[in-house]
């Protein structure tokens, strides 16, 4: 995150190590699973497992002189830098699976999800319950 000649670097590292790490449990851990009966089975960190700040590395001292005043504000946008672990799983599980680009994985990419969207017999007979009567146990959001 570029945020120029920092005012204050400890702040600025917590802003974007904190909002990296929230964003990698959005985009890969954080599920919202709901019965049939509608209450939410996945209700905080008891029910999976937090990405850590230990799971995250900066590069310090990269000033960019070329910023406006040599400074930028930080605040949640580190956030959505955790969508780029939700893509390089994309992008390996296409690559991996020979899918190509375009295939179906939604975010959060779940152990599950992944474990789906890679194709073979296991997956295949997954996907195509026997007589057609299996119910899912959760209500996709």
């Amino acid at each position: 995150m570029d945020v120029g000649k920092s005012i204050n670097p400890a702040l600025d590292i917590g802003q974007a190590e904190g909002g990296l790490v929230q964003g990698v449990g959005l985009y890969t851990i954080e599920e919202l699973q709901f019965p049939a009966d509608g209450v939410l089975l996945t209700r905080g960190p008891s029910q999976y497992e937090i990405p850590a700040l230990c799971d995250v590395h900066l590069i310090a001292n990269a000033e960019n002189p070329g910023a406006i005043y040599l400074s930028k504000g930080v605040g949640e946008a580190p956030v959505f830098f955790g969508s780029t672990t939700f893509f390089a799983i994309k992008s390996a599980v296409g690559a991996d699976g020979g899918l190509g680009d375009v295939f179906p994985l939604s975010s959060p990419s779940t152990a599950e999800k992944i474990r789906m969207a890679c194709r073979d017999q296991f997956t295949e007979m997954a996907s195509s319950p026997t007589g057609g009567t299996a119910a899912p146990w959760c209500i996709g959001v």
